[in-house]
């Protein structure tokens, strides 16, 4: 039997295989060579100390756009080409899907949720959630927001003060404040895990380094087998969280955790919700009234709404915060600058008649606003997005490149199922966007009317989380516009909820506060799905971020 079973897989990899080699459409497109016919490029990639290096390294040599090998000698085309990126997730959003690896993935910690959905389901869940997140509704967010930020900046004074500690992982606290305000902004739910040590609370430990635990360094075998995902059939894709490996038990454990938090807040609210309310969690429960097929949701897409906001609410929120202090701890300069529009602000305000800032306040500090870009230009919070094309195509390019032959292309033609992986963390650098200095730290780049203007992402020309759209000049920011999580067909839905907490967060924490980075600590950016921040000889100790702060008098 076991001989007949290594039979079995022998000749499904060897199929895969011949399947990877007929499709050799990009055999004349440069790229570099590869290390290894079973894992290619995908485990060098996936364990570069520092996101963003290898790729930083390949559009050097090749351009913006390139061939690599993936896993079985399968050949996937990477590009930042700004006109190629814009074709793949606007132009022609839902004729290249999310690949299966991706989709399945995030299957097992949001279960059937917006961002596993295909193309038709996708529609309907947006359609039934866009009311909760209108300008309108954010708005009434700012007082939440205002107020969690002045709690943890209470929390850092009393660590200062009481602990006589200086140094902070801004990280931990970030992330548990951030939890806290999804949980009462989108479920009219506290959590209270800023207040507590968080060990007890179930969903603490649920979150805590979950995309290390689960995605952090895998092995050559966890590559090859999630490549072989796309050939398996819908119902043994379905059974992969019952696999007994780490990664799988832990995205499991918080799939079940957060769905038993999700299913305890419904049952509160579904007795109490009023027709008409714009919040999540009555939007969620209304859909279920709805004598409309098409405008409903099964009660197991509901919870795995409530677990995809859970998760993509805080997390990313937190480590955009954090990469903020990060580069504002190296630069005092920047900090001084924020104050200064800060009191500004505050003095606008009271010459009104306000007793707090106005979402319009923030809007008008500009560089304030201006280091927020430039955070998330230099930090994407997740670097790489891939795709699959479902349908023969070709893919203009803004950027011509050469090919092995010596030809000089503009465009790419693609065959039906080619894989594409959008290098984001590369576009946010490309020296013909952004400038000469595009590796450095420089938020008047964003100040510059003079700059050319782009259209590639909602907020600042950015590509920083994942969708794209048409966006407005380098320089204008609002309230419709937040380039991080947003736009285009699959755009994040929550990205004016996410601009205007990152706003006010960064305001109350600027404002009390000044940063230094510590000497002797080495900060890497890992790729563990989300761009970690761990110190290098502590990764054990999970995600980091040590700043020395101090109380401003």
């Amino acid at each position: 039997m076991i001989s007949g079973v290594a039979l079995c897989f022998v000749s499904f990899i060897a199929y895969i295989a011949w399947r990877n080699r007929r499709r050799h459409t990009l055999k004349d497109i440069r790229g570099p060579p590869s290390p290894s016919f079973w894992t290619g490029h995908e485990k060098v990639h996936l364990n570069t100390k520092q996101v963003g290096d290898l790729e930083f390294q390949w559009v050097r040599e090749y351009g913006p756009t390139w061939m690599a090998k993936g896993c079985l000698g399968e050949e996937v085309l990477w590009t930042a080409d700004p006109r190629a990126l814009q074709y793949v997730f606007h132009t022609s959003g839902y004729r290249f899907s999310k690949r299966t690896v991706a989709v399945e993935i995030t299957r097992l910690f949001t279960g059937e949720s917006i961002l596993s959905a295909d193309a038709n389901d996708h529609q309907r869940h947006r359609k039934i959630m866009n009311p909760a997140f209108g300008a309108a509704q954010l708005r009434t967010f700012l007082p939440l927001f205002r107020h969690s930020a002045a709690r943890l900046s209470q929390r850092w004074k009393d660590m200062i003060q009481l602990e006589e500690k200086s140094t902070i992982n801004v990280h931990k606290t970030l992330s548990r404040m951030t939890l806290d305000v999804i949980g009462e902004a989108a479920f009219d739910h506290r959590f209270g895990v800023l207040d507590e040590t968080g060990v007890e609370h179930e969903l603490v430990q649920a979150f805590n380094n979950l995309f290390v635990d689960t995605l952090l360094n895998p092995s050559s075998w966890d590559v090859i087998f999630k490549s072989t995902w796309r050939f398996l059939p819908q119902p043994v894709l379905r059974c992969l969280k019952y696999l007994p490996y780490r990664e799988y038990r832990r995205f499991s454990t918080y799939l079940q955790t957060a769905m038993h938090t999700g299913k305890t807040i419904v049952n509160e609210k579904a007795g109490s919700t009023e027709k008409g309310s714009k919040d999540i969690i009555s939007i969620l429960v209304q859909s279920n009234l709805m004598e409309d097929a098409r405008a409903q949701l099964s009660e197991r897409e509901i919870l795995s709404q409530i677990a995809t906001l859970l998760v993509a609410g805080h997390d990313t929120t937190a480590s955009t915060l954090t990469w903020l202090l990060y580069e504002l701890s190296k630069h005092p300069e920047d900090q001084q600058r924020i104050r200064d529009e800060i009191k500004t602000a505050r003095a606008n305000a009271e010459a009104r008649g306000d007793d707090d800032l106005l979402p319009s306040d923030f809007n008008n500090m500009n560089f304030t606003n201006a280091v927020i870009k430039e955070g998330f230009r230099l930090h994407p919070i997740v670097p790489t997005l891939v795709r699959e094309a479902d349908s023969d195509d070709v893919i203009p390019l803004s950027h011509p490149i050469e090919t092995k032959s010596g030809k000089i292309i503009n465009e790419i033609p693609i065959s039906k199922g080619q894989g594409i992986t959008a290098s984001i963390c590369t576009y946010n650098r490309l020296q013909s966007l952004w400038g000469e200095d595009a590796d450095e730290w420089n938020p008047n780049r964003f100040l510059d009317e003079g700059r050319e203007k782009g259209s590639l992402g909602v907020y600042a020309n950015l590509m920083t989380f994942c969708k794209l759209f048409k966006a407005p000049a380098l320089s204008s920011i609002n309230l419709t516009l937040f380039q991080t999580k947003a736009a285009g067909l699959r755009a994040c839905i929550g990205w004016r909820f996410a601009l205007l907490e990152t706003q006010a967060v960064l305001v109350e924490l600027v404002e009390n506060f000044e940063y230094r980075f510590p000497e002797g600590v080495e900060v890497i950016r890992l790729n563990a799905g989300l761009m970690a921040p761990m110190i290098e000889g502590k990764m054990d100790e999970g995600l980091q971020m040590p700043l020395e702060v101090s109380v401003i008098v």
